[in-house]
């Protein structure tokens, strides 16, 4: 059995993830691979741990895989970032660091460790669910206050604000832990990718892709 441990910030993008990809994530343990999603406590601590705990991880077991997946929002927490790219290369050089500390010089290690994210957090997916989210406050349909496609928002305006005031708007307060799962749950997560095509879809492609493919740690002797 192959292992795919993804790092995310709380108890919220653990929930809501495992009920929108709940039947991504059945198909992928009936092929061989099971998807753990950890929360971390927080950005600060996923940026600075995970790299580490991604190496000692990768070092001592060959059919495993570590993901980060962070928000975007806020930049520059814990490691320089304000774009994808930034972050993604920061947790890169952060676990390259990792590994030369612990003297582990394989590179395919390399290919075990993904950094994907929220773009610019969690909430952009809750807004690309709109019939889940109008659902969720009774209503037939939910006024539109949020830039098209949602990953192009902003540090200024991270979905979560935008999440919060339309709750706000109708009478509700917005609760993470309980109404992310809820709407995305409902939701069709092929629909969410094609609604959140920069940050979120690839997430998705590489989840499917290990449908397709033997994980790349599947035939590594051990370290």
């Amino acid at each position: 059995m192959n292992k795919v441990i993804v790092y995310v910030e709380g108890p919220s993008d653990r929930l809501a993830m495992e009920e929108l990809l709940a039947d991504l994530l059945r198909r992928l343990q009936t092929a061989g691979v099971v998807v753990k999603f950890i929360p971390t406590e927080g950005k600060t601590r996923l940026m600075l741990q995970t790299p580490v705990k991604a190496a000692n991880i990768l070092g001592h077991d060959p059919r495993a895989v570590v993901i980060a997946l962070p928000d975007l929002y806020p930049p520059n927490v814990a490691l320089e970032h304000t774009t994808f790219d930034e972050l993604s290369r920061a947790l890169q050089q952060e676990f390259e660091s990792a590994l030369a500390r612990k003297r582990l010089d394989d590179r395919r290690l390399h290919n075990r460790f993904h950094v994907f994210c929220f773009k610019y957090d969690l909430e952009a997916l809750v807004l690309a669910a709109e019939s889940q989210l109008a659902s969720r406050l009774s209503v037939q349909a939910v006024t539109h206050t949020w830039t098209k496609p949602v990953e192009n928002q902003d540090h200024n305006t991270p979905p979560k604000r935008i999440v919060e005031q339309v709750f706000e708007a109708h009478g509700n307060k917005y609760r993470d832990t309980v109404d992310a799962p809820l709407i995305l749950g409902a939701a069709r997560y092929s629909e969410i990718a094609t609604a959140c095509p920069q940050c979120f879809k690839p997430f998705v492609d590489y989840l499917e892709s290990l449908l397709e493919r033997e994980p790349p740690c599947q035939n590594m002797p051990p370290q």
